[in-house]
């Protein structure tokens, strides 16, 4: 037998070639073995910390960002964002506030007899529809919409809010009418916020005819929908109709009601409507059985109005559009379709409307009318500002998310626009946003000038809600006439809620009220 037959010199040569292959006798080879196990360690090191390093740079970027979004629990709006000059003359103060006029001393008269006295009682509570549906919410004595307040032009409007149990607290914001901004409503701006058992008293002349309506300004993405509202018109005729469109929990309604609503009406004979829109998206209005007209936005006429008969009207989210409806001579009804089985039914007791259509072409108000002269001179402007509204992710009071911009900036870096008394201001907005977004000013009233570079040709088109469409650019102009500190918002409230809130603030004046702190304000 062969030393290879023999099992145990097999067993002793097989142990040898393994070690010889783990440990190789040739000097050269050792070497080169253990630097390349030396480099592939050293690569796998550099590697692991390296991508320690990456992620302690991005945990740091997020943790600095989560840091730098969050909102203090209170603060003035005078503290917030950035102020932008548009282009006008800087106070060598700068962005400085401090010792100025108090908009708390920016009231309505303390003196003199109102004309127009009521007093609305906040609760919440659940309470019925005006066509019985059941829904918990918000009331202004004990019903939603709130009373109807009707005034003339000139009158002093007296209203007393008195919160008996909305648990945030409430304030009234006069939507579209020019008060005095410490009569404007808005929580811990012009107002703390009415707590349960207080009362509030608003005191205002009012200046303008129209149509406007009256909400609340605290928690109002909330309060708003659950239905604490209602609608307020100056120089209204007794005939006209207010048709306040808001959906609770899921069910559109006009005046509180679902389904068809009549309003009697002689035939022949127009009809001024009201409408109102107190959501927070578009509403698309249209109608049908006899030609309408347009003879009012957001409170002011439109000049040389002409039938429409194929097109519906989009009222912008706060929005105000008076039309004129004439039921045929021959007999019928006309139709105005709200939009999710509502509609008013416009004619004589007992006549029938044709069904609704809804074509797809628009009322475009920068063409419909005539053109005439307006009290604003365009020919220079002291401020030239522009809006940009976006949406960017990122952290909203330490919250990431996907939220909107304005210039590029989340809330609360936002612009605070600054103007002088007498200023006439030129704003350009557009929006990339990738949605419509109603955007409200207030305390003023606005001249449309262009849309994507076109000038308006139709009648002079006065705003406070307007509805500017993802793609959109709009050109408008207002003065600079009633000094405060205002807002200029989304009035898509859920979208204030997330951050798109911009101020205009006259240069010298300040506020005594913050966000938060003991009245716990809340505005949007």
């Amino acid at each position: 037998m062969t030393a290879l037959d023999d099992p145990a010199e097999q067993a002793t040569s097989s142990a040898g070639a393994h070690d010889h292959a783990l440990f190789p006798s040739d000097p050269a080879q050792s070497s080169g073995g253990a630097e390349a196990a030396g480099r592939r360690s050293w690569v796998r090191h550099l590697t692991r910390w390296g991508a320690i390093g990456l992620s302690l740079i991005l945990v740091g970027t997020l943790g600095y960002l989560w840091f730098d979004s969050r909102v203090p629990s209170t603060y003035s709006v005078l503290e917030m964002g950035y102020a932008d000059y548009g282009g006008g003359a800087v106070p060598l103060a700068g962005h400085q506030h401090a010792g100025g006029v108090s908009v708390a001393t920016l009231t309505g008269p303390s003196s003199g007899t109102p004309a127009v006295t009521a007093t609305l009682t906040a609760r919440e509570e659940s309470f019925s529809l005006a066509s019985g549906e059941r829904v918990d919410g918000f009331t202004l004595n004990h019903a939603s919409p709130g009373p109807e307040i009707r005034a003339k032009v000139g009158d002093l409007v007296q209203v007393d809010l008195v919160n008996e149990s909305v648990p945030d607290g409430v304030a009234l914001h006069w939507h579209g009418v020019r008060v005095p901004n410490a009569e404007d409503g808005v929580a811990g701006v012009t107002q703390d916020a009415v707590p349960v058992g207080g009362r509030h008293t608003y005191r205002f002349v009012v200046h303008d005819a129209g149509t406007y309506w009256y909400h609340s300004h605290q928690v109002s993405h909330e309060q708003v929908k659950g239905g604490l509202f209602g609608a307020l018109v100056v120089d209204a005729a007794p005939s006209d109709v207010v048709a306040q469109v808001h959906t609770y929990d899921g069910r559109r309604t006009v005046q509180g009601a679902t389904g068809e609503r009549p309003i009697p009406a002689p035939a022949g004979v127009p009809t001024r409507l009201r409408l109102i829109n107190t959501d927070n998206g578009p509403l698309p209005v249209s109608v049908t059985g006899a030609p309408y007209r347009v003879l009012a936005v957001d409170g002011h006429d439109l000049h040389g109005p002409t039938d429409i008969t194929d097109r519906r009207l989009v009222i912008a989210a706060g929005g105000r559009a008076d039309l004129s409806v004439t039921p045929p001579a021959g007999g019928g009804a006309v139709r105005v379709d709200l939009g999710a089985g509502s509609s008013l039914v416009v004619g004589p007791a007992g006549a029938s409307a044709p069904a609704a259509v809804n074509p797809e072409a628009v009322v475009d108000l920068l063409t419909y009318g005539t053109p005439a002269p307006v009290d604003l001179d365009t020919s220079h402007f002291d401020r030239d500002f522009a809006l940009s509204i976006g949406r960017s992710p990122g952290f909203l009071d330490g919250r990431p998310g996907l939220w909107w911009t304005m210039n590029g900036h989340l809330y609360p870096d936002v612009p605070m626009f600054m103007v002088r008394t007498g200023d006439i201001v030129k704003m350009t907005i557009s929006n990339d946003s990738g949605e419509v977004h109603p955007m409200h000013l207030h305390g003023h009233v606005a001249l449309v000038l262009s849309r994507n570079g076109v000038a308006t040709s139709g009648s002079p088109w006065w705003t406070d809600s307007l509805d500017v469409d993802d793609g959109e650019t709009y050109v408008i102009a207002f003065k600079a006439d009633n000094p405060g500190i205002w807002l200029d918002h989304c009035h898509n409230l859920p979208h204030a809620t997330d951050g798109m809130i911009a101020h205009l603030a006259y240069e010298g004046y300040t506020t005594p009220y913050v966000i938060g702190g003991k009245a716990d304000n809340a505005p949007e």
